[in-house]
């Protein structure tokens, strides 16, 4: 699943393409998780933002078309609408370009909402502050890490303490600060080290134009980098970069992560 660096690459991809476009068109497929594309037609697109996972496009009469990638989505902007029976959704511009959204699983989603009201997105209006914002600090966090029990990764993951965290990113970023995946608490240094962290390892990623595994391609059609510099996600059973030790993993909370015994003691 596109995670933060991959959704942001994509935005500062297309968001200076996108600003000011008129919607001449649009068309979906027959979900109501993408219908909602059509609705956007006549409106004038005024940049492209960001909130964790979740493509906010604000238009020119107060809505905001949001698109979330899910799992194998992709967004390109082209000359004329390819015959691919993957493409969800596509919006024809005034500039005789095509947006389109192609998302093979189907995971994904469109809305077309007014402004900031977000009562039909659960996940995006109870998400907690964006990693990269300022809103993300390290007591913020702690004190949102404390509030619940369950396993550290499961509450990355559900986005509520931070957003834009998912699986690829947690897994590195608890290696980074040595906590042990299967943890429900953590001490105030700790929580402080794995904010450092998912702050780094985001921040790589994005610099690395994204994790590309499988699917994940920007909005130019390109793989990101960042796999190359992976330390434990997908390693396991090889030695540990730190230690030597050989990493392993688990399932927790039905998500498999890999960790490293020795420097992630539980």
């Amino acid at each position: 699943m596109p995670e933060l660096p991959e959704v942001e690459t994509i935005r500062r991809q297309l968001s200076p393409r996108l600003q000011e476009r008129l919607i001449q068109d649009a068309h979906s497929h027959a979900s109501e998780k993408f219908t909602p594309a059509v609705a956007s037609i006549g409106a004038t697109i005024q940049g492209l933002n960001r909130r964790g996972k979740y493509l906010i496009g604000p238009l020119n009469d107060g809505r905001e078309l949001i698109i979330h990638l899910g799992m194998t989505g992709a967004l390109s902007l082209t000359p004329s609408v390819p015959d691919d029976p993957y493409i969800r959704a596509w919006w024809q511009l005034d500039n005789q370009e095509s947006l389109i959204y192609r998302d093979v699983r189907r995971f994904g989603r469109i809305r077309c909402v007014p402004a900031g009201q977000y009562g039909a997105i659960p996940t995006l209006a109870a998400q907690g502050p964006d990693a990269l914002s300022a809103d993300f600090t390290p007591e913020a966090f702690y004190q949102a890490l404390r509030r619940s029990r369950r396993r550290i990764p499961t509450q990355l993951l559900s986005q509520k303490p931070v957003a834009g965290v998912g699986n690829i990113y947690a897994t590195e970023a608890l290696w980074i600060a040595g906590v042990h995946p299967a943890k429900r608490q953590i001490s105030r240094p700790a929580a402080t080290r794995l904010h450092a962290a998912l702050v780094e390892v985001l921040e790589a990623g994005l610099a690395n134009g994204g994790t590309t595994l499988r699917d994940y391609r920007n909005a130019d059609g390109d793989e990101g980098s960042h796999q190359h510099a992976l330390a434990c996600y997908g390693r396991s059973g090889q030695p540990c970069l730190r230690c030597a030790a050989m990493l392993q993993h688990r399932t927790y909370d039905a998500r498999t992560l890999a960790f490293c015994p020795q420097c992630q003691p539980r």
